[in-house]
């Protein structure tokens, strides 16, 4: 700690140049007031593309299949790829020890749901158990579907909350019975997704039910699987990538398809879009680093100039203390502790402006790639530390130089 005298020699010395040492003081406190700003809402973007993925699982692999648009093998280009039962038990099957959740789907569009005096548009998907997981669906109240729903084929729905809210006007609709088509479901289930309302204008039923119910015999729309998220997002992505490759491979091998036909089947692969927006991420998160650092740079740039003014126009006052037999190292200490002052004054203010900010502005920004702007404070203090350090890196050219004058010079000195 410096004592009081120390502190009035540092201020006195500070406000000989006070528009150099305020407008030094001003750009060290700028650069640590971007830095943290950017840094705030880098991770603000990152929180905000999260939460987009985590809508859905994200290891879903979604596999449909559409027409052929290249002859293979004497067959005609124009075929209609169906997909059956069959074909998601043998994925499931062949691939049993790579996946963690699957499910075979059936799916309605737009179909009309009666309860009472009360309608609706709302899309069926005729679902097995997983698709909770896949979904990342919670239970809001009953339950989901399960084995023996989807064994028996029971005539059992799961309502998302917005299905709720426009057919039972906030009324509790377990054991309540739907319409769809004049066929009659038993509510089971109230699920809310955090994907919001669009999400929860689905209604699941099992697909064992829907094929019969709305005379799909034994075929599936589309077929939904997740594999095991590891500790690294690369070995999840090869993983994934790998399955994916052997899955269109048997399929295009069982149903004649062109290797190189890439419209027959198609494949959403999640992880593959969650590694290139994640990357993005990186990227955005590097160039705000980049300029934040820069702004600070150029802050330390001006402490080492401010003081070599200082140290210039204190050659006399330095000649002296040499003079009374000051050693090179209370010399070199003196200027320094102007330079870390001057640093750390200027960081904190920078730190403090910055952070409070964030706190104020953050929780009132409403976008779905930004949510909650902020730094991590040991980050932030370990900036400020950084810089500290850089500006008494930046003070120590002119205090060494300050401590290698020879008293007799600096008394000569006008």
């Amino acid at each position: 700690m410096f004592d009081i005298e120390r502190w009035q020699e540092i201020f006195e010395s500070l406000s000989k140049n006070k528009l150099r040492t305020f407008l030094t003081c001003l750009s060290v406190a700028s650069g640590i007031f971007i830095l943290v700003i950017l840094l705030g809402f880098s991770s603000g973007i990152q929180n905000g593309v999260k939460d987009q993925f985590q809508q859905d699982a994200t290891t879903k692999m979604s596999i449909r299949t559409r027409t052929t648009t290249k002859g293979y093998k004497g067959l005609n280009p124009g075929r209609n790829i169906q997909l059956k039962m069959q074909d998601f038990l043998d994925v499931s099957r062949n691939y049993d020890d790579y996946l963690e959740y699957r499910s075979g789907n059936y799916s309605i569009w737009g179909s009309l749901i009666n309860y009472k005096n009360e309608s609706g548009n709302f899309r069926v998907q005729g679902v097995m158990p997983d698709f909770q997981f896949i979904a990342n669906s919670d239970i809001a109240e009953g339950r989901f579907l399960n084995e023996a729903d989807l064994n028996e084929s029971k005539k059992v729905i799961v309502v998302g909350n917005k299905v709720k809210t426009d057919l039972f006007k906030g009324k509790s609709p377990i054991g309540e019975y739907v319409s769809i088509y004049g066929i009659q479901f038993k509510v089971v289930g109230v699920y809310y997704d955090p994907g919001g309302e669009r999400e929860e204008s689905n209604v699941y039923i099992p697909v064992t039910s829907a094929q019969k119910a709305f005379n799909g015999g034994d075929r599936v729309r589309d077929m939904t699987f997740t594999v095991p998220m590891s500790n690294s997002l690369d070995e999840a992505l090869l993983l994934s990538q790998n399955l994916v490759a052997g899955i269109e491979s048997d399929l295009k091998q069982k149903y004649t398809i062109a290797p190189d036909d890439t419209a027959a089947i198609r494949v959403d692969n999640t992880l593959e879009e969650a590694k290139k927006i994640y990357s993005l991420v990186d990227v955005i998160k590097a160039v705000f680093w980049f300029v934040g650092i820069g702004t600070i740079i150029a802050g330390v740039v001006g402490v080492g100039n401010i003081m070599i003014i200082i140290v210039k126009e204190r050659t006399k006052e330095i000649g002296i203390r040499k003079a009374l037999g000051a050693q090179p190292m209370s010399i070199v200490g003196m200027i320094l502790q102007e330079s870390i002052f001057v640093t750390m004054f200027s960081g904190l203010l920078g730190l403090v402006s910055g952070l409070g900010l964030l706190e104020l502005v953050g929780p009132s920004i409403e976008s779905d790639f930004i949510k909650y702007p902020q730094v991590d404070f040991n980050t932030a203090l370990v900036t400020v530390l950084i810089l500290v350090i850089a500006g008494t890196l930046a003070g120590f050219i002119p205090a060494y130089r300050a401590a290698k004058i020879k008293p007799i010079i600096a008394l000569r000195d006008e």
